[in-house]
C-alpha cells in the first residue's frame, strides 16, 4: 500500500508521530504541494490524504492506481466527489473531530471582546498602572455575558456545544433554525454552518442591517459565508461593535484585505482546530479509516 499525504504540515508540523499511518504501508509526506504538482506526487499511490489541498477531476483522472482518498478534516468540498465515484475511489472523512476545540475558540473570541483582556494587559505592560490615579482603570468597556443573548446559525455538533457553554455563562441562546428573528437580533451571533452554494455570502449588508445595533459577529465556520467588504463597513460605521473571525474567504488572504487591521475586528489564522490533542485525533482517525478500507470496512466513508 503506497500512501501519500499532500499537505501534511498543518496537521503535524513536527510535534506528533506519523506511526499510525506509516504502519499501514509506504508513507510519503509532503509539507505542502502546489496544485500543478499534485498528480505527479500522488503518482502510482493507492491512497492519498489531503487537508486543504484540492483534488480536482484532472488530478484524480491522472492517478489510475488511486483507490482511497482521505479527507484529513470533516469538510470535503475540496475533493471532486463525482470524479472519485466514477473512478470507484473510496472517500472517508473525520466527522466531529474538532467540536470542542472550535467551540472553545468561539468563546475565546467572545471573552476577548467582552473583557478586552489583551488591551488591558498591553496597558499594564506599557506602565499605565504604575501611574494610575485609582486602584483600577479601564481602556475599553467591559461586557457581562450573563443575561445577554447568543444567536447560533448552524446547530450541529459545534453549534450545540457553543450553546452549552453559553448557557453556563448565563446567556440565553437563540437558534436560527428555530427562531430566525430572535437569532439575528441577538447580542452575539455565531456562525457554525457549512458554506453551500445557497448560503455563500449570506452575511451581507442587508443581513447585517437586520442585526441588532452594536451586536458582535463571530465566525469560526467558513469565510465564504460573509461578504467581507460589507462586514468591514458595518464595523467601521459602528453598526456592529465587534467581530471575531477565524476564517476568511481566501486563506492566506491577499493584500489588502478589507477586514485586516480594523481595530474592532479580531482575526486568527484558521487555528480553531489546531490544539495538539485534536491534530493527534486527525492522524489516528485517518489511519483508522484507511485500515478499515483495507480490511473491507466502511469507517467514516462518505462514498
Amino acid at each position: 500500500m503506497k500512501i501519500v499525504f499532500l499537505d501534511a504540515y498543518t496537521t503535524n508540523p513536527g510535534d506528533l508521530s506519523w506511526k499510525p499511518l506509516a504502519a499501514l504501508g509506504e508513507l510519503t509526506l509532503y509539507d505542502r504541494t502546489p496544485h500543478n504538482d499534485s498528480a505527479l506526487r500522488i503518482g502510482d499511490a493507492d491512497a492519498v490524504f489531503v487537508n486543504n489541498n484540492d483534488l480536482t477531476r484532472d488530478i484524480i483522472e491522472k492517478c489510475p492506481n488511486l483507490r482511497f482518498i482521505g479527507a484529513a478534516a470533516t469538510g470535503y468540498d475540496n475533493i471532486d466527489v463525482k470524479a472519485a465515484e466514477e473512478g470507484k475511489i473510496a472517500i472517508a472523512n473525520i466527522p466531529a473531530y474538532s467540536t470542542d476545540a472550535v467551540a472553545q475558540h468561539t468563546f475565546a473570541f467572545i471573552l476577548e471582546i467582552a473583557n478586552q483582556v489583551s488591551v488591558h494587559n498591553q496597558a499594564v505592560d506599557d506602565g499605565e498602572w504604575y501611574d494610575a490615579a485609582d486602584f483600577c482603570f479601564t481602556k475599553a468597556p467591559l461586557t457581562l455575558l450573563a443575561g445577554k443573548t447568543l444567536g447560533i446559525i448552524g446547530y450541529g455538533n459545534i453549534g450545540k456545544k457553543v450553546a452549552e457553554i453559553a448557557r453556563a455563562f448565563g446567556m440565553a441562546v437563540n437558534i436560527y433554525s428555530q427562531d430566525r428573528e430572535a437569532a439575528v437580533k441577538s447580542d452575539f451571533l455565531s456562525l457554525h454552518c457549512p458554506a453551500t452554494d445557497e448560503n455563500k455570502g449570506f452575511v451581507n449588508s442587508e443581513f447585517i442591517g437586520g442585526m441588532k445595533d452594536g451586536a458582535v459577529l463571530i465566525n469560526t465556520a467558513r469565510g465564504a459565508l460573509i461578504v467581507e467588504n460589507d462586514l468591514a463597513e458595518a464595523l467601521k460605521a459602528g453598526k456592529l461593535s465587534a467581530a471575531g473571525l477565524d476564517v476568511l474567504i481566501d486563506e492566506p488572504p491577499g493584500r489588502p484585505n478589507p477586514l485586516v487591521g480594523i481595530p474592532n475586528c479580531w482575526i486568527t489564522p484558521h487555528i480553531a482546530w489546531v490544539p495538539k490533542d485534536v491534530r493527534q485525533r486527525v492522524i489516528d482517525v485517518c489511519a483508522a479509516n484507511l485500515k478499515s478500507f483495507m480490511e473491507g470496512g466502511r469507517l467514516n466513508r462518505i462514498k
